[in-house]
């Protein structure tokens, strides 16, 4: 890739702001965004590995969300918290495409997992019976596995035609990270084709997983209709409440970024939604998930109790 940009050694990153008055306020700010974020999933990873009553698929599911999350905040945030201290904002040509290819990959990773999540809903609520049949460990493991390969070949693909590029206007990226509608803007050639990957195969797999969730949702709305008990109708539709959440908050984000008309395209816009669903959703997933789960806050208090048991004994 870097055949196509030997003059070309590193980018600048421009960040939030060019303010130096908010570069401290900003830091203390997404450093405690940060690090709320390493907690909070952290504490569900570690939660439903020891609680034996969430060793279900469900919270299989949840605890590589969880996993997602920790990853695509790591991607960013830590790098963004150190150019904000820095005067040289400088990231080396290798580190940037690296860092694209990681951020697409995951990214990518967390779209396919919400579909699975709803087709996990789906089953469960749906079919009752045959969930524990369907939704094996094994079909589970491989649904992961699937998710994984294709997002991280999706990301491979759009690394490759963004780097082969040559970046001949500017090393400047009016962003805060590496992404791919900022480094196009550099380039002094055709990029035709990377906006048409962009709108046809970034967005054919955001609408293409989207479809699937409303769709299965569709079908477990009916199916909820049709309970006749108000109570067990109000259950089964709190079960997928907080998967909803987080479906709204990343494809609405992401609709927005990526599928709006590039006529209205800002770059300012881009930077505070690029700020929602890097560091903001990764924060709020594990907290809906907490806030709005029986069986979590039940676990939590199981786990709770029995530390405050040792603690007595002791």
């Amino acid at each position: 890739m870097k055949g196509a940009n030997t003059s070309l050694t590193e980018f600048i990153l421009l960040g939030l702001t060019g303010d130096a008055k908010l570069q401290i306020p900003l830091f203390v700010f997404f450093f405690y965004v940060y690090l709320i974020t390493m907690l909070g999933n952290l504490s569900i990873i570690i939660l439903i590995r020891i609680s034996p009553s969430l060793h279900t698929p469900m919270y299989f599911l949840l605890t590589n969300l969880s996993f997602i999350d920790l990853c695509y905040s790591s991607i960013i945030t830590p790098n963004m918290l150190a150019n904000m201290l820095s005067k040289e904002k400088t990231i080396p040509f290798l580190a940037c495409a690296t860092q694209m290819f990681l951020f697409v990959g995951v990214g990518s990773t967390e779209v396919f997992l919400l579909a699975v999540m709803a087709y996990d809903r789906y089953v469960a609520i749906s079919k009752p019976l045959l969930y524990a049949t369907i939704m094996t460990k094994s079909t589970c493991m491989c649904l992961m596995v699937g998710a994984y390969c294709v997002a991280f070949l999706h990301a491979l693909l759009h690394t490759i035609c963004t780097f082969r590029l040559p970046f001949c206007k500017s090393n400047e990226i009016t962003h805060f990270y590496c992404d791919e509608p900022p480094l196009l803007k550099l380039s002094c050639s055709d990029t035709s084709l990377n906006v048409l990957m962009m709108v046809f195969v970034a967005g054919g797999l955001i609408l293409g997983s989207l479809i699937f969730i409303l769709v299965s949702y569709a079908y477990i709305v009916s199916t909820i209709l049709n309970i006749i008990s108000s109570e067990e109708r109000w259950r089964a539709f709190s079960t997928c409440s907080s998967h909803l959440a987080c479906v709204v908050l990343l494809f609405g984000t992401l609709v927005f970024m990526y599928l709006r008309p590039s006529s209205r395209y800002s770059m300012e816009q881009d930077r505070v939604a690029s700020v929602f669903y890097t560091m903001v959703i990764p924060m709020l997933n594990p907290l809906i998930y907490t806030l709005r789960n029986k069986e979590v806050k039940g676990a939590v208090r199981k786990v709770m109790c029995r530390r405050n048991s040792k603690d007595t004994f002791l």
